[in-house]
């Protein structure tokens, strides 16, 4: 079963409240109208009403259902404003006007997360991944443990029996440009917890590079095994269920024949579900270039590291990949004992 549809049962049974910062895109209206229809919560439009309105008239859709809000016109709007002040007094951040910034609609939803009156967020879709995701890192803490936020994609195939039932987590693809050793091994753990959560399966973590377990000291190969090393340790502190493995090709991470020919063995080599590239370049590129060539249906990106879920969608976003990723972090937001009956 694709993905995407055992989301939408899951919101089904555990709707949820999305806030959309972008609220008069004819694409995010169309994924608001699914997000309703299909009875899995409550969405949120951020924007000028007057003109959502209009927009919604000349697509012919029903608004029945969705919430909309002006930000300079809300009730929230000065206490948000007092808020944002205060937390940039006490954490420096860079915001010189916080009346200016809460007038912005992606400011105002990062608020309204941080704040738990919406359970996710979706933005990005008619501006810079840049400004979508600075309020993002300002405003909304890192989870317990990382320190880096990040970003990731998932591929999706109906029918290839290729990672998680089909599903594959990509990290970091869209937001920081070269990663550490220590960021690489936050990036890795995060993204694995996100797909054991959206999939109940041990994630298979594949730390990639250009060689397989060779004895290359090039400082690439060495950033991924040290990451690796970093990664299993605090995986194993924290008690979190996953399997990490590098430094490993990308064939062998996916293909158990190529794994065993190049002498990879373990539960990760062959069957990867997650895939943690060395550096912005290279999982920028294959993620594109996949989603171009390969027919997967795609969702992101999904901001990694948070303790409140969003995702930072393209300008080049359809109304379905607007609503796969709302979709996504919804089920972020669902307790996981409500999923699956575990912790």
């Amino acid at each position: 079963m694709p993905l995407l549809t055992k989301l939408i049962e899951r919101l089904q049974r555990h709707p949820k409240r999305i806030v959309f910062s972008e609220g008069g895109d004819p694409r995010v209206l169309q994924a608001a109208r699914q997000w309703v229809t299909r009875r899995m919560g409550a969405p949120i439009l951020l924007g000028d009403r007057k003109q959502i309105k209009a927009t919604a008239a000349r697509l012919s859709l029903d608004l029945k259902g969705m919430r909309i809000i002006e930000p300079a016109l809300s009730e929230d709007f000065a206490p948000f404003i007092q808020q944002l002040e205060s937390m940039r007094d006490e954490h420096g951040l860079m915001i010189p006007d916080a009346r200016e910034a809460i007038r912005d609609t992606g400011y105002y939803a990062t608020m309204m997360l941080h704040n738990a009156q919406a359970d996710a967020m979706v933005g990005g879709a008619t501006v810079s991944a840049t400004s979508a995701l600075r309020p993002l890192f300002q405003i909304i803490p890192r989870q317990e443990h990382v320190q880096t936020a990040s970003s990731l994609m998932i591929l999706d195939w109906d029918e290839k029996k290729i990672g998680a039932d089909g599903t594959l987590f990509l990290s970091d693809c869209g937001v920081i440009p070269e990663p550490t050793a220590e960021q690489l091994c936050d990036i890795a753990l995060s993204t694995a917890m996100i797909a054991r959560h959206l999939t109940n399966e041990i994630p298979r973590v594949a730390m990639l590079s250009y060689s397989s377990k060779s004895n290359s000291q090039h400082p690439a190969i060495v950033k991924m095994r040290r990451a690796t090393e970093l990664a299993r340790a605090k995986a194993l502190s924290a008690s979190l269920p996953m399997e990490i493995e590098g430094e490993l090709q990308v064939h062998a991470a996916l293909d158990v024949t190529i794994a065993a020919a190049k002498q990879v063995s373990g539960p990760v080599a062959g069957h990867a579900n997650v895939l943690i590239f060395p550096d912005l370049n290279s999982g920028n590129i294959a993620f594109k270039l996949v989603q171009l060539l390969a027919g997967a249906n795609t969702f992101g990106q999904i901001i990694t590291g948070l303790n409140r879920p969003a995702a930072e969608v393209s300008r080049g976003a359809s109304a379905h990949d607007v609503f796969g990723a709302a979709a996504v972090v919804g089920c972020q937001a669902i307790d996981r004992r409500l999923l699956y009956g575990t912790p």
